[in-house]
């Protein structure tokens, strides 16, 4: 078979790390790479850490609102596909670029194929949940990371096509973390001691694109006890710019670091008294490496962690986010999102489809 793979940001690069080794042994890929959040130097750190294939083809698309961004994918991977000629198409997650493979390759009947799907925060305001929720609808093939993703495609009828396969992620952080956790150099860049600051990580717009609650954000950080460890995603240091609020954050006790490689991340992530975030992968990164994590949303696709008590959700309340950080997890960790073979479930189910 032949498949064109489409992804967009860090943590899609992180599955294709895990999948496309073992999916090019049995099959032809060409991974497209649309440029959503592009960072030539970061996409090259993780192309090297991680041992994944650079991609075939780079888009350099990005910015824009979400529909102008989706639209302009369309358009670009619409010739894309229609000169490749793939058997399917693999997507994975929930950005702009998920939904844009999945669309373009449905309009021209090329099956979909979605890991990481099933996933529902059941909040329709953010962004990627739309995205799930169309690209389950219009794919062929529905690899499901957890029971619970599992059951919500069951409850929308969409059963007969779904698969539980786990999680690609867990794959990589335990082939990666044995590297992550020797990894001194990044705690001593930051300046910091192991178990001795808190990770933090913001991106979403509903938090960083709303000038008031920005500002609850900021209030939030200075207000966790700290120090607090924040690569700053280049959205919100722009938006931090605009606002004038970069200089009140970093005048606290937050350190403001560039973003980070898989593995420089990892590391201050295992070493970390606990994590805060607005993303969805680093809630499920806190998780396999046994980090609390309190999350700036109020609510969350990953369900699991929060119902394991390993994950709080607190929204932007500097109150609730504080007493959060007090609560210490019962120690019970559940595996929900497989044993670290999900990849290999992954290629499986894709040559399931040549018949």
């Amino acid at each position: 078979m032949k498949l064109v793979t489409v992804i967009g940001n860090r943590p899609q690069f992180i599955k294709a790390a895990a999948v496309s080794g073992p999916l090019r042994a049995e099959h032809e890929e060409v991974l497209v790479h649309t440029g959503q959040h592009y960072d030539d130097e970061l996409s090259t750190i993780f192309i090297d850490e991680l041992g994944m294939p650079r991609p075939e083809i780079e888009l350099e698309i990005s910015g824009g609102s979400n529909s102008e961004q989706t639209a302009r994918m369309i358009a670009a991977l619409a010739p894309l596909l229609a000169e490749q000629q793939p058997d399917a198409v693999l997507v994975y997650g929930d950005t702009n670029s998920t939904l844009a493979g999945a669309l373009t390759a449905a309009q021209a009947n090329i099956p979909v194929v979605h890991v990481e799907a099933g996933m529902r925060s059941f909040d329709r305001t953010m962004p990627e949940e739309l995205n799930r929720i169309l690209t389950d609808h219009c794919s062929e093939l529905l690899l499901c990371p957890s029971q619970v993703a599992l059951a919500n495609l069951q409850n929308e009828g969409l059963g007969t096509r779904a698969l539980l396969v786990g999680d690609v992620m867990v794959d990589v952080a335990e082939l990666m973390r044995p590297r992550a956790a020797a990894n001194v150099a990044a705690l001593e860049a930051a300046g910091v001691e192991p178990g001795g600051y808190l990770l933090a990580t913001a991106h979403r717009a509903a938090n960083v694109d709303d000038p008031a609650r920005l500002a609850l954000l900021v209030k939030l950080l200075l207000a966790v006890p700290g120090p607090v460890v924040m690569p700053l995603h280049p959205r919100t240091r722009a938006r931090l710019e605009q606002t004038g609020l970069l200089t009140e954050l970093e005048q606290g006790d937050v350190r403001l670091l560039a973003p980070l490689g898989y593995l420089d991340f990892t590391a201050l992530l295992l070493n970390a008294r606990a994590v805060l975030t607005d993303s969805g992968g680093a809630q499920k990164e806190a998780y396999l490496a046994a980090v609390p994590c309190v999350t700036m949303r109020d609510t969350t696709e990953w369900t699991e962690t929060v119902h394991s008590g390993w994950n709080s959700l607190v929204d932007l309340d500097a109150d609730a986010a504080i007493a959060a950080l007090q609560v210490e997890p019962s120690g019970e960790r559940p595996d929900c999102y497989g044993d670290g073979h999900a990849a290999g479930a992954v290629v499986a189910a894709i040559s399931s489809l040549a018949g």
